[in-house]
């Protein structure tokens, strides 16, 4: 990611205002996937007064943008992530809500493969998977 969420709003001209900074600040150093509940708490300990309104459109206007990427896994929860990432698909464990990042090129030349025999150029793909932990005997 050559840029941060800040430089592409800006190049994208909108209009950063000191509280969508932080709110974009705390998006860029999110480890995980935060939904706007977590956003929120994350943003208010480094300016108390941002409202969770404020949050929300803010999420919106750069989710419009491109800027970020909204990911929903059947949890009711919707999440973010920096739109311009490097790809790679989601592993998310039904017991805890973790969801666990990974790359697998076995599975990306998979998905070539099957692309290219259906007669398509793959352009992109999202793949997230579903699972419990394995019990240990």
């Amino acid at each position: 990611m050559a840029e941060g969420i800040i430089d592409r709003c800006e190049a994208k001209g909108l209009r950063m205002t000191e509280q969508r900074r932080t709110i974009a600040s705390v998006l860029e150093d999110s480890p995980d996937h935060p939904d706007v509940e977590i956003l929120y708490a994350r943003a208010t300990e480094r300016d108390p007064r941002i409202s969770l309104a404020t949050v929300y459109r803010t999420v919106k206007l750069f989710e419009e943008a491109g800027i970020l990427e909204k990911l929903e896994f059947g949890d009711g929860r919707a999440r973010y992530e920096d739109a311009e990432r490097d790809h790679h698909d989601h592993l998310i464990d039904l017991s805890t809500g973790a969801v666990i990042e990974f790359v697998d090129p076995e599975i990306e030349a998979l998905q070539e493969r099957i692309a290219a025999k259906l007669g398509y150029e793959l352009k992109g793909h999202r793949m997230e998977l579903y699972g419990i932990p394995k019990k240990s005997d």
